[in-house]
């Protein structure tokens, strides 16, 4: 009678190990950072760039109303600290503003950090190659005087300024190719995607809230990926063959 239970037994073997490799955690998900929600959900009057999130967001209507200011009350970071930034580049920037802030969409690249700030960061988004390029192509007549903008900055004014010795040069000069502005600005927060937007493969910075979210299929895309690597060297095959017998077992 005891062979008659393995089937049983497996398939409890098989929920308690799902269960405690279980991946789906990182799907829907806001990161623990200083402004972000607990839970995603609804914000209808999400502002401006930052309204592709509205159906389901991590910020708040007041956090996208401040990431569309020129120096936001949120981190006190001036975007002009080298003179006026081109409307166009500064476009980009709200809306990689937006895509933190509001994004329930990054849960496989958050990673845990101990800062004063914030408890998590995200690491190596995918970004797609297009709107990194684009960021890259209208920011190249504006101004800056630091290629990581994570850290390094004259804050005595409680504002942002260029550190001492810093000079003010254009983007081109920082960051002489698009992956140089999209992977070095904010440490590797992102990672240039050789796939295009529509892909399934690549965060969008920002799209068409009509169209659906493009980063929901996404972010499923590499949770599963990682979920099938966390699981012991060929176990995810061998169990996906064994549930079609599992019946015919159970029968006998």
């Amino acid at each position: 009678m005891a062979w008659k239970l393995m089937p049983l037994l497996l398939l409890a073997w098989i929920a308690t190990t799902c269960s405690a490799r279980d991946r789906t955690d990182l799907l829907n998900v806001c990161m623990d950072a200083k402004h972000h929600k607990t839970k995603p959900g609804p914000e209808d009057k999400l502002h401006n760039q930052c309204s592709p999130w509205r159906r389901n967001a991590c910020c708040s209507v007041n956090t996208s109303q401040e990431l569309h200011k020129d120096t936001s009350s949120l981190y006190n970071f001036n975007w002009d600290h080298c003179g006026k930034m081109e409307p166009a580049c500064k476009r980009h920037f709200i809306q990689d503003n937006c895509l933190y802030e509001c994004s329930p969409n990054l849960g496989p690249w958050i990673q845990k950090v101990d800062t004063s700030w914030r408890k998590e960061r995200f690491l190596d988004v995918p970004l797609c190659k297009e709107d990194c390029q684009s960021w890259w192509a209208d920011c190249q007549t504006s101004f800056t005087c630091k290629s990581n903008w994570h850290r390094g900055w004259d804050w005595s004014s409680g504002v942002n300024k260029c550190p001492l010795g810093a000079v003010c040069r254009t983007f081109e000069s920082y960051f002489p190719t698009p992956a140089a502005l999209c992977e070095g600005l904010w440490s590797h927060s992102y990672k240039v995607s050789n796939y295009s937007r529509g892909s399934g493969r690549c965060i969008q910075m920002w799209f068409d809230p009509e169209q659906g979210n493009p980063n929901e299929e996404v972010a499923r895309f590499y949770a599963a990926a990682m979920n099938a690597e966390a699981m012991p060297h060929g176990m995810g095959l061998h169990l996906l063959c064994l549930v079609p017998i599992l019946p015919l077992w159970l029968l006998n």
